[in-house]
């Protein structure tokens, strides 16, 4: 039944399966991929001119969600960043790390993004608003997808075997295979939503809001505001709260070492969730600094109140790019 189904519909579940996957759904697109290689090396005769079309329907499928998910960033920049950023059952700072990633490598990431979990949904809205030309982005993209789709074909012709072993069992099993499959894709969203809520419980007891920040500023009491953003995010959005400091979470040691435990400190990020800040807060009170919060809602929610904001001088310029976006970053931004 299962291998009827695969085989009377399988290209324009390819297709779907793909097209879904890279819109960012929850439902990964390599195991179709496997699965209709396998299901094609068990018909050698027609294995060739089975899988070339499929090849071509699965990158097509993922060039047409990529070209969306990268003109919403052209258009609307960093706001699409934080939206991804704030859907995500990830930490933000998985987010940061594609950003940094992404100013190291470029475009270039694309030809590799879609064999990493999480990197090809950032990069490539990343892609759009820091002003990629869409002919140099489709160009890498589709080299990605090529290797990315041609990858999954190809272990499924290599497993055919054991793979028809297993659809011989589910078949058997009938709808309880499929009833197993569903409960088992719910049961890893939920436990990844489970450990996001309980990450932003254990570091969520404190924060600072943006109208109690602006009050100490006010009054001449301002505590040290840190910013760590990463230096993508800063470019899209050039802006700080007047007098803050550029931080790295990955530099606590220095952090520690240059500030004294009683000084009061607040930390803001570029996510909604400011689950960085309050991460960088939570390390930072465990070191012994006694008074550190993170800002609640971040830059946005302190742009928002109409507090005062500064201009970021323009980030050096880097050498010449192979392509567009292939500018390798500098180093991070060091306290000062």
């Amino acid at each position: 039944m299962l291998h009827d189904l695969v085989a009377r519909y399988g290209p324009a579940l390819v297709f779907a399966n793909a097209l879904a996957a890279s819109l960012g759904l929850p439902v990964p697109a390599m195991p179709t991929l496997v699965l209709f290689g396998a299901l094609a090396a068990l018909h050698p005769l027609s294995l060739g001119t089975v899988l070339a079309p499929v090849l071509m329907l699965a990158i097509g499928a993922t060039l047409i969600g990529d070209s969306i998910w990268f003109f919403a960033g052209r258009i609307y920049g960093g706001a699409t960043l934080k939206t991804l950023c704030k859907l995500s059952l990830s930490r933000d700072t998985c987010v940061r790390k594609t950003e940094r990633f992404f100013g190291r490598w470029g475009v270039r990431v694309l030809t590799v993004a879609k064999l990493i979990p999480g990197l090809s949904l950032i990069s490539i809205p990343l892609a759009g608003a820091m002003g990629t030309r869409y002919r140099t982005f489709i160009a890498h993209d589709a080299i990605g997808a090529t290797i990315w789709a041609g990858l999954g074909l190809a272990l499924g012709v290599v497993l055919a075997p054991q793979i028809d072993f297993l659809l011989g069992a589910a078949s058997r099993l009938g709808s309880a295979s499929a009833l197993a499959v569903a409960l088992f894709v719910f049961a890893y969203a939920g436990w990844r939503w489970m450990r996001r809520r309980a990450l932003l419980g254990q570091i969520s007891a404190a924060r600072i809001d943006a109208d109690t920040l602006h009050a100490l500023i006010a009054k001449g009491d301002a505590p040290i505001v840190f910013d760590i953003r990463s230096d993508e995010t800063r470019e899209l959005d050039p802006y700080i709260i007047p007098g803050a400091r550029f931080a790295d979470e990955r530099e606590l040691d220095t952090i520690i070492a240059t500030y004294r435990p009683e000084q009061k400190l607040v930390i803001y990020c570029s996510c909604p969730n400011e689950v960085s800040a309050a991460w960088m807060a939570k390390r930072l009170a465990e070191a012994g600094f006694l008074d550190v919060l993170p800002l609640r809602g971040g830059l946005d929610a302190w742009r928002e109140r109409g507090g005062p904001l500064a201009p970021l001088a323009p980030l050096p310029v880097k050498p010449a790019p192979v392509t567009d976006m292939d500018t390798p970053a500098g180093p991070d931004p060091t306290i000062v």
